[in-house]
């Protein structure tokens, strides 16, 4: 459903509206809820507050959107292997509402497959479930047909939904956000600038330009400037098979001190407090992946486990609402032009599919920043088509004089060294001038650690001498002459 259905499906504009708005965006350009707004179909505050929703709390089996047999299998696994006999327990683990958890159980009792075993000994109000034998059948051949236990997926249509809600397109990063998460950086004002618009496009973005000159540290970075909450599902069921999404190694929650979809750090899990959206999903910070010279084509599919029959999300899957940078871009072990043709759709279209080992394709949103950085001629690696879907192109250039002047200050101050005017007069003179050496933003970094290294080993408070200088230039780059013996 995309944010057009969406606003028509809540009757804040109607058909007519959104056939307008729809062709106003093929003469303007730009965002659907731009245009919206520059209609006059609705306010920008009005616009934002519908598309940061959270995933609304689903109170019956029908609003999970899930098969009942589904959800039932669902339970009856947990209870088989995780002995959880109360309705809190049991919200608590697999992350429905009390309300869903009853419904279930009501039919299991029917079907005789569960049944009470009297109040808890914690609380006397609250009954204890068993499995029955046949319920412990059952429960059997659901665990033969599938493994995953855990918090109960979305139905993939929901995901899709508030995928469109949370797009990386809707959350305009504006030129202080850019410059407040690159100021750790020493960069030119050429770069922020054209920064600026790649950031906000959702477009693919290649950085390119010499190695060490601050290519990931850029990518990195951009991630503090989107500020926005995105809501991630546990995992999705497409087509009856459960694929998990939320990585801890991905995924950032924010922080808080309740957490309004579980017990807080002093309660018991018996008292839930209100839940304030629906517990299947995780409140997190944009996602960020990188990832290098590892990356196969095999991590861009849905990786099945043939034992425990559930999926891993693949990367670009994990990523969606946020960046995904593939650095050191042309040095996989997938040639670049496999991936990129395996991208091609995607990038052009916003759009990936997806294959089940059914056989079942399925198609899903591509909304994520895909940043490509590379020390190689994007010429040598991309052929004119894939080029074309790269729609912005940054190189990075060695930083003047002054620039890394400024980058060796900061690296003095952060490691606690001296920064001294004559051993910096040394280092461009005799080094970068006599053998016509480009600077580089990582060798201040790498001399400064060089540095202290020597320091701790001769037992000498640190300190830049020209020696040490010296030696740690010879372990940076081979020269044809030693420096030291000058």
């Amino acid at each position: 459903m995309a944010i057009g259905e969406l606003l028509l499906a809540k009757n804040v504009i109607d058909k007519e509206q959104l056939q307008k708005v729809l062709q106003q965006q093929k003469i303007a350009g730009g965002r659907l809820g731009d245009n919206l707004v520059a209609l006059g179909y609705i306010t920008r505050g009005d616009l934002e507050s519908i598309l940061q929703e959270p995933p609304p709390l689903a109170k019956t089996v029908e609003q999970t959107g899930l098969d009942d047999n589904f959800l039932l299998n669902c339970l009856l696994r947990t209870m088989y292997i995780s002995a959880l006999q109360t309705i809190p327990e049991l919200s608590q683990q697999i992350k429905l509402t009390r309300g869903v958890i009853e419904e279930l159980l009501t039919f299991a009792k029917k079907e005789a497959l569960v049944e009470i075993r009297g109040p808890s000994e914690k609380n006397y109000n609250i009954m204890r479930y068993a499995l029955t034998k046949a319920g412990k059948e059952r429960a059997s051949e659901a665990l033969r047909r599938c493994e995953y236990i855990g918090p109960v997926p979305v139905q993939l249509e929901t995901y899709q939904v508030q995928v469109q809600k949370q797009t990386i397109t809707n959350e305009v990063v504006s030129i202080e956000k850019l410059k407040n998460s690159l100021s750790h950086l020493v960069l030119s004002e050429d770069v922020v600038r054209r920064l600026g618009p790649a950031s906000n496009s959702g477009r693919a973005v290649l950085i390119y330009g010499a190695a060490g000159n601050g290519k990931t540290s850029i990518a990195e970075a951009l991630v503090s400037a989107f500020e926005q909450p995105v809501y991630i599902p546990y995992a999705i069921e497409a087509d009856g098979q459960i694929i998990k999404i939320f990585d801890l190694s991905t995924h950032v929650p924010f922080p808080s001190t309740t957490n309004t979809n579980g017990s807080n750090g002093d309660s018991h899990p018996m008292f839930l407090p209100q839940l304030e959206y629906d517990p299947r999903w995780v409140r997190c910070r944009r996602p960020y992946i990188i990832t290098g010279g590892e990356l196969t084509l095999e991590m861009l599919d849905l990786d099945f486990d043939p034992h425990s029959k559930y999926y891993e999300a693949p990367l670009q899957m994990k990523a969606i609402g946020g960046i995904f940078v593939i650095d050191d871009f042309g040095r996989q072990r997938v040639r670049p032009h496999d991936l990129l043709n395996r991208w091609i759709f995607p990038l052009e279209r916003k759009l990936d599919y997806l294959t089940l080992h059914t056989g079942k394709k399925f198609a899903l949103l591509f909304d994520q920043l895909v940043i490509f950085a590379t020390n190689f001629p994007p010429e040598e690696i991309m052929d004119p088509a894939q080029l074309r879907r790269v729609h912005y192109k940054l190189k990075i250039n060695p930083p003047t004089a002054e620039e890394y002047k400024e980058i060796f200050r900061r690296i003095c101050d952060s490691y606690g060294l001296e920064f001294s005017e004559e051993i910096m007069a040394y280092l461009v003179n005799n080094y970068y001038i006599k053998h016509k050496v480009p600077f580089a933003g990582f060798h201040p970094k790498f001399i400064a650690e060089h540095v202290i290294a020597a320091c701790n080993y001769l037992g000498t408070p640190p300190r830049i001498t020209r020696q040490l200088l010296a030696d740690s230039l010879e372990n940076m780059v081979i020269l044809p002459t030693a420096l030291s013996g000058e």
